[in-house]
């Protein structure tokens, strides 16, 4: 994955398609997160991957917010971004973030990007 490539992309994208993309990448991250649950509802197998995924869906719902609110304090696109698929010492992480966002990519690419009618 080449992270300035997807950088652009991203900044290239409306407002409306990033939070679309980043929805279904949110949406993504937690089917990977099901890896960390036990065989039983009060088990988690993996503490440290679910805490990472849960502060990774808290950080970039929170830039959605802003996104859609057009919060002009929000973060810049790029470091959205870096922080998301930036290289990880925690290779196992990095690898649900990949692969996480690589389905969503995927999912977001197979439809039009977003039209937004306003008056003529």
């Amino acid at each position: 994955m080449n992270l300035q490539s997807e950088i652009q992309y991203f900044s290239d994208l409306a407002d409306v398609d990033q939070a679309r993309l980043l929805a279904l990448f949110m949406h993504e991250l937690t089917i990977e997160a099901r890896q960390t649950y036990g065989p039983v509802a009060d088990k988690v197998l993996d503490a440290v991957r679910l805490r990472f995924v849960n502060e990774m869906v808290s950080r970039v719902t929170r830039f959605m917010e802003q996104l859609l609110g057009d919060d002009q304090n929000r973060p810049a696109d790029e470091v959205l971004i870096r922080m998301v698929l930036a290289p990880r010492a925690d290779k196992s992480a990095e690898r649900l973030i990949y692969a996480a966002y690589t389905r969503a990519i995927q999912g977001f690419d197979r439809y039009d990007a977003t039209v937004t009618m306003g008056p003529a």
